[in-house]
């Protein structure tokens, strides 16, 4: 058995273009099984990227980092896990213009590295979108029982046993990716002017009540943290080196750092999209690199406007942003935060339905899951039974399982995937010169293996007990691709 075989990049284009033996079937201008529709072009690509990216992290998770990690050092965090972002960016970009494909990185490592890695990193985005959506569906949830205080406890908000709220969403707009990729962009661009606008708000508002002293100290002296982080809760770093565990400082800066990058996940799952964009040579760089700069832009400006109205010690947790207004006078505020909140929320459970249901596409159509999940509607044009499956399985978790101790697990899942995408750069690079390259990735292989090396230093600021979870899902995927998949992928039928 061949763990390592890969799958050739003409094989890949070809596969990607072609109509299946059902193709026929279909009628003119519908996609066969296997074959979906190109009607995206950059500024939907944008939409679909920001529409994951700014959820409420923007809204929520500046006031944790910055209260109990960073102070106003938190800006910092932003801008570096930005930095980290936009460079795995740059090696998407790469790839994804010269490799338009529905899977993304999976299929990168497919290309490079071989086939067994591929599996872990498909596996492994299977759980950063499965989770990003189930978390993301909860918290919607949650918002929905603050604004309508006759909703029943044991059915909305985190501490319901069976949580129909987040069941709901998840069913509503499983719909919406269900019957076609061109109502999918309708809804998330309306939901990501929504909260750009109000992020735009908050910082020009917020930028007239803004006091110098709030930034003084910027870096916060470093200080043993108030509840002891010992044993499975202190970062990995700081166990494997013997670091007594702190908080703010330079140290306190980077594990901010680790925290907010939640916020940035998401924004490779345009790069899944590129079978679905017309012009994916040119428009799949635009689309990753545009929606990087705009949500970088963002974070660092909401950041430092919160933290410059009010004293970092002082900080709202629960709704920072919207108890910072109300500390000024302009409680009224609040509404337009609960609403980018709502619209936040709503477009990232889309684009992660979305994004998770092309991954999934990706596997089935290579054999690595069963074949008939790689069907594509007749009339849609989407792949509709792993659609289906993506929405039932995100479903169940939402209804059932509190995900809130989990969600640096997505963190994890994403920074693994880019350390895969950045060190595939170099090695296509070798291994085809020859492919056409719409655009190249600047200081090639520097700036890849620096985007590797970035990101395997955030994953190490993420706590003990979430590398063993991590660790835990990869077994599993292990057990499923050895029982079928090495077995059954189209690579292994040919050789």
């Amino acid at each position: 058995m061949n763990l390592t075989r890969t799958k050739s990049v003409d094989d890949i284009l070809a596969h990607s273009e072609e109509p299946t033996e059902h193709a026929a079937e279909a009628a003119p201008g519908q996609a066969g099984p296997g074959h979906l529709r190109k009607r995206l072009g950059p500024f939907d690509l944008m939409g679909f990227g920001i529409g994951i990216v700014i959820g409420t992290g923007i809204f929520t998770l500046t006031g944790v980092a910055a209260k109990e990690s960073a102070g106003p050092g938190v800006v910092l965090s932003f801008a570096l896990a930005g930095a980290v972002s936009l460079l795995a960016a740059l090696c998407y970009a790469e790839l994804s213009s010269a490799v338009p494909t529905a899977g993304s990185a999976y299929t990168y490592a497919y290309a490079t590295i071989g086939e067994v890695f591929a599996w872990i990193i498909g596996w492994d985005l299977i759980l950063e979108f499965a989770l990003g959506a189930a978390v993301v569906a909860r918290g919607w949830s949650g918002y929905l029982a603050e604004l309508f205080d006759g909703l029943p406890a044991t059915l909305f908000g985190e501490t319901a046993p069976f949580n129909l709220g987040a069941l709901v969403v998840v069913l509503v707009l499983g719909v919406v990716a269900y019957v076609g990729i061109r109502e999918s962009k309708w809804v998330t661009n309306f939901l990501v002017v929504v909260k750009v606008l109000v992020c735009l708000f908050v910082i020009v508002a917020g930028a007239f009540f803004v006091t110098a002293r709030n930034w003084t100290p910027f870096v916060p002296e470093a200080t043993e943290p108030a509840e002891t982080t010992s044993g499975l809760t202190q970062p990995l770093w700081q166990a494997l080196v013997g670091v007594e565990p702190s908080v703010y400082g330079m140290a306190g800066v980077l594990s901010a750092a680790a925290i907010v990058f939640f916020s940035y996940t998401g924004f490779e799952a345009v790069a899944n999209l590129g079978e679905e964009t017309r012009n994916p040579r040119r428009d799949l760089p635009l689309g990753l690199l545009g929606t990087l700069g705009i949500c970088t832009l963002l974070y660092v400006g909401v950041s430092a406007v919160l933290t410059g109205m009010v004293h970092y010690s002082e900080i709202n947790e629960g709704a920072p942003i919207s108890a910072a207004f109300e500390t000024v006078g302009l409680g009224w505020a609040a509404i337009l935060v609960g609403v980018a909140a709502i619209a936040g929320l709503t477009s990232v459970i889309l684009v992660d339905i979305v994004a998770m249901g092309r991954i999934g596409f990706a596997m089935a159509r290579d054999g690595l899951l069963p074949a008939r999940l790689a069907k594509v509607h007749p009339q849609f044009g989407t792949p509709s039974a792993i659609t289906l499956a993506t929405v039932a399985f995100v479903g169940l978790l939402a209804a059932f399982v509190p995900l809130d101790a989990l969600a640096e697990m997505v963190s994890i899942g994403t920074l693994f995937a880019f350390t895969i995408v950045s060190i595939a750069v170099p090695i296509l690079r070798r291994t085809r010169p020859d492919l056409h390259r719409p655009f190249r990735t600047p200081l090639s292989p520097v700036l890849p293996i620096l985007s590797a090396v970035l990101c395997v230093a955030l994953m190490g600021n993420l706590s003990i007990e979430t590398w063993l979870r991590f660790v835990v899902w990869l077994l599993i995927g292990f057990v499923i691709y050895f029982a079928y998949g090495a077995r059954s992928s189209r690579v292994a039928r040919r050789s």
